[in-house]
């Protein structure tokens, strides 16, 4: 057995000490995920304590969601993060969960290594950054600094945004999904995980129940960890997020809100239909649930025929806080977002970010709103097309690559492709992607968001023909 030892200084009670001795060892790899701890006896002799000093100890682990007990098996390291409660990272404690979070796989490790050893050599489809070449060329207004400061003063930044940028949004909205918003409705950030951000600031508390879908890009996000959130997942079929699995997370978890990304889902690009979307709207209605819905990819739809609308514009009863954002458009270099939603509640939010963010620059908001009435259209459809036969080009190559054993849906919109292979194990997986790896071609792995299926992710918008061609 590993070397078990505390310092029984008298400066923190006996268990509390097992336990930050217990969080140390996850947090230095020396148990990793899903390992067994030592029996209580063999604990309390290793650390001459009484054993019901080391059963509270783990009891209490066991309640933070840092380990897992099974009867009749034992104790173990929890194997992934899904509703885990940790301490929040605003106080600044030493989380070993949260150390754990962010320890990479044996894949996610050999993958930096190469991009190292052969960055201009290397296919990387698992980012969901648009390359350089389907960026917007983002043309400025010709205007001096003195006028430019002289827009500042008119157009009077407010804690919501500036109106111009708002109203630009507004019409965007109304253009793509046909949807009307109040401008009063509608606060500008500077994108989706500065809205979350605030969102978990200031609508939810540490210890809240927050469900998300399984798998979801949401697992990935250490904000929730950051904020002691606890994540609850809830289980996807082809339509999305189901009603069951809502259901079910709700009657055993008192859930706060739920976050859920309903238009070319990330990672499975999963479209939910106008039935379940209602049928999600009503069930949130009468538990009192709040909904946030993200819509980074909705209007990257490559066919006229899949039904795009946000679960936003189904809303009568102000139940949805609508996402969006232009990064997935013209790239991280213009970070600007949308919040759409009750007034009061962004006017709380609005307050929060002033204390802790101060107000938006001018500047960057200045830019989007050109880009929303000058270039957005033409790039929309120009990226769109492109984004289509690239996830064309790409599903033909992986059909030639594997044949019948691989499987997925061909992408209906947005950036991403997941795919899995149903009669394979784990270890045949795995091999599989490291065999990728070794042709210089990344994805990422379904575990980041939280899969436990052996299934992974590929982004398009970085495939090239030519590459797999070569190699």
């Amino acid at each position: 057995m590993d070397k078990w030892v505390i310092s029984q200084d008298g400066s923190l009670p006996l268990y509390q000490e097992i336990m930050l001795l217990t969080e140390e060892k996850i947090k230095a790899g020396e148990l990793g995920p899903g390992t067994r701890l030592p029996s209580e006896r063999k604990l309390a002799e290793a650390l001459d304590v009484n054993r019901s000093t080391v059963i509270r100890a783990m009891e209490e682990l066991t309640a933070q969601g840092v380990l897992i007990r099974k009867k009749g098996s034992g104790t173990y390291v929890n194997p992934d993060k899904w509703g885990l409660q940790t301490k929040p990272l605003i106080n600044w404690g030493t989380s070993l969960t949260n150390g754990n979070i962010k320890r990479k796989s044996a894949y996610e490790k050999a993958a930096d290594e190469r991009r190292e050893q052969r960055l201009d050599k290397v296919l990387d489809l698992s980012r969901g950054v648009l390359p350089a070449d389907l960026l917007p060329e983002l043309k400025a207004p010709q205007l001096s600094w003195k006028e430019l400061v002289q827009q500042e003063k008119e157009q009077t930044p407010r804690n919501t945004g500036i109106y111009f940028l708002r109203e630009s949004v507004q019409s965007y909205l109304k253009k793509t999904y046909q949807m009307a918003v109040p401008l009063e409705e509608i606060m500008i950030t500077s994108g989706t995980q500065n809205a979350l951000f605030l969102i978990s600031q200031g609508l939810l508390k540490p210890g809240d129940a927050v469900g998300i879908e399984a798998p979801s890009y949401f697992y990935s996000l250490r904000l929730f960890q950051a904020a002691g959130l606890r994540i609850i997942p809830i289980r996807v079929d082809t339509e999305g997020m189901t009603v069951q699995g809502l259901k079910e997370a709700s009657v055993n978890h008192p859930l706060k809100m739920i976050i859920l990304n309903p238009i070319f889902q990330n990672p499975t690009g999963l479209v939910m239909s106008p039935k379940r979307k209602a049928e999600i709207l009503d069930y949130c209605l009468l538990k009192r649930i709040p909904i946030v819905e993200d819509d980074a990819y909705g209007g990257l739809t490559f066919d006229a025929s899949v039904d795009n609308s946000p679960l936003k514009k189904m809303d009568r009863q102000q139940q949805v806080i609508y996402l969006g954002t232009l990064s997935k458009l013209a790239g991280h270099h213009l970070r600007i977002g949308w919040m759409i939603g009750p007034p009061t509640i962004l006017k709380e939010l609005a307050d929060i970010r002033l204390q802790t963010d101060s107000e938006l620059s001018f500047l960057p908001q200045f830019m989007a709103d050109h880009f929303l009435r000058t270039e957005m259209d033409e790039h929309q459809n120009k990226i769109t097309t492109e984004l289509q036969k690239r996830a064309r080009s790409m599903e033909t190559w992986l059909r030639v690559e594997f044949g019948d054993a691989i499987d997925f849906q061909p992408a209906k919109g947005g950036f991403h492709l997941y795919c899995r292979f149903p009669d394979k194990t784990k270890e045949e997986v795995d091999a599989i992607l490291m065999a990728l790896l070794e042709k210089n071609i990344i994805v990422s792995e379904g575990q980041k968001f939280g899969d436990q299926t052996n299934g992974f992710r590929l982004s398009f918008m970085n495939f090239r023909d030519e590459f797999v061609v070569c190699t």
